[in-house]
């Protein structure tokens, strides 16, 4: 993994998860281990209304401690419930966090490739529903990141758990100073959970 990723994941391994976090968190890592068991490839789909910011957030720090762990075929996507674009806050947020990041098209919905290893395959980022072709159709987990989209989504097409594991949207920050504090932490509060998650694999 590239160095300056690796910094941040020693700041984010001292992190404090609380119970009622482990409780929420619980479900996501049967599932993971559950998978890891029986050989089988992990897809994992996390789901935000507008799949802009935490769901991205959360596809990549997932892959990224999947990848830490040594955790093999862990595949991570995102959706939302409808397509916007991801925020350009998100990629300049985990820039300052060590990931590299590419811009791949100059388009309404840009999409991103993100790289935290120089040999690891880089994580696509672009905002897309849950069930567009370039998610998995079926056998997934769908981890709903957002209380909006458990609301709007009481059914998910395919997915073999829906696991609830709601963060609070920076976006209220948007517009004020708080605003790459706001996101910075969101982040590291993301990554930590992915972290506590991946770490309890056997």
């Amino acid at each position: 993994m590239f160095k300056n990723v690796m910094e941040s994941i020693e700041v984010i391994a001292m992190m404090t998860i609380s119970d009622k976090r482990m409780e929420i968190l619980k479900p996501l890592a049967e599932f993971i281990q559950k998978k890891a068991d029986a050989g089988e490839r992990i897809n994992l789909n996390f789901i935000c209304t507008h799949n802009s910011r935490r769901s991205h957030l959360s596809q990549i720090w997932a892959q990224v401690m999947a990848e830490h762990f040594g955790i093999k075929n862990v595949f991570c996507y995102s959706g939302g419930t409808e397509a916007t674009a991801m925020f350009p806050k998100v990629a300049e947020t985990l820039e300052w966090q060590g990931l590299q990041i590419q811009k791949l098209s100059e388009t309404e919905n840009p999409v991103y490739a993100v790289k935290y290893a120089e040999n690891a395959h880089p994580v696509i980022c672009f905002s897309k529903k849950y069930d567009d072709a370039f998610n998995p159709v079926s056998g997934f987990a769908a981890i709903i990141t957002c209380s909006n989209a458990d609301a709007g989504c009481p059914f998910i097409a395919g997915a073999e758990k829906r696991i609830p594991v709601p963060f609070e949207d920076p976006k209220s920050s948007d517009g004020t100073h708080e605003m790459d504090r706001t996101y910075f932490n969101r982040s590291l509060e993301i990554a930590a959970e992915m972290h506590y998650v991946m770490s309890r694999i056997k």
